[in-house]
């Protein structure tokens, strides 16, 4: 990227002075949004964030206003010997923090299987990409998922098309980035699951919970575990 570099000694007006020189004219709220992630990613990467850097926090930010999910913690482990395994934690639309371990092939498969865990939903990864938003060992990675719900699950998103009159299964996109890649990846995987979670409110006519909380289930037969409430 090109531009002035700004690092983690930056100001929200340094900040919100170079968004807009970058075109981005953002209320006072989605300014703070951007900044608070401006201040978790200036901590961790050396050298400061150029223009592409801050665009992709824009990008990012934009998709998890109003989100229903939030990423508060992970940690994952993995290695030539070992079975890679994560530890997930989220917060709720009700604002309760609620954390599930689990393995997978990898450590993304494994973050992923513990986020479908505690938010409860069945779905299919169909597509998952990531890049880099600059060069170098500490760039900002990007990543985008899309995702499609298990037909028959509590999640199916099927809908008819209205040029074949036939069911389709409905996808959702989402994108997310950090220094980090795993985190990045968990960050694009909520963001899309976010977006199918609100269709299906909208979706729904009785009975409908409001905050989306009952999407969370119990794991092995109990309750997610509660670590924080508001």
């Amino acid at each position: 990227g090109a531009g002035i570099v700004l690092g983690k000694h930056s100001g929200r007006n340094a900040v919100g002075t170079r968004l807009r020189e970058l075109g981005y004219d953002l209320d006072l709220d989605k300014l703070n949004a951007v900044f608070a992630r401006f201040k978790e990613v200036a901590e961790k990467k050396k050298g400061g964030l150029d223009d592409d850097d801050l665009e992709s926090l824009v990008s990012d930010q934009s998709q998890s206003m109003n989100e229903l999910w939030k990423v508060t913690g992970l940690q994952a482990t993995t290695g030539l010997s070992g079975i890679p395994t994560a530890t997930v934690k989220l917060m709720g639309p009700d604002g309760v923090e609620r954390y599930v371990s689990s393995t997978g092939t990898g450590p993304v498969d494994a973050v992923y299987k513990a986020i479908d865990q505690i938010i409860g939903v069945e779905v299919t990864l169909e597509s998952y990409s990531m890049n880099s938003v600059n060069e170098g060992i500490e760039a900002l990675a990007s990543t985008r998922v899309v995702i499609v719900p298990t037909v028959d699950g509590p999640n199916d998103s099927s809908v008819m098309d209205a040029q074949t009159s036939q069911l389709r299964e409905k996808k959702f996109s989402g994108s997310g980035s950090d220094t980090d890649i795993i985190t990045s990846s968990a960050r694009a995987y909520v963001s899309a699951l976010n977006k199918l979670l609100t269709w299906k409110m909208r979706r729904m006519t009785n009975g409908v919970d409001e905050t989306g909380a009952m999407n969370a289930v119990a794991v092995d037969g109990e309750a997610p575990l509660v670590v924080a409430a508001n």
